[in-house]
């Protein structure tokens, strides 16, 4: 996955790498902001006992 993105990506290497950093950031903003709350919502995680 890495190789495919690097290679989708255009410029040099350090703007590639800047690009990469700037997606990674934007994807752990996301699961942070929506994806695990809904989950937590969805799932009820802390109502869960085990006996």
């Amino acid at each position: 996955m890495y190789s495919a993105l690097w290679r989708f990506l255009p410029g040099g290497p350090a703007l590639k790498i800047v690009q990469l950093l700037v997606i990674l950031i934007v994807v752990v903003l996301v699961l942070f902001d929506w994806v695990f709350p809904w989950l937590a919502e969805t799932f009820l995680v802390e109502d869960s006992t085990v006996e």
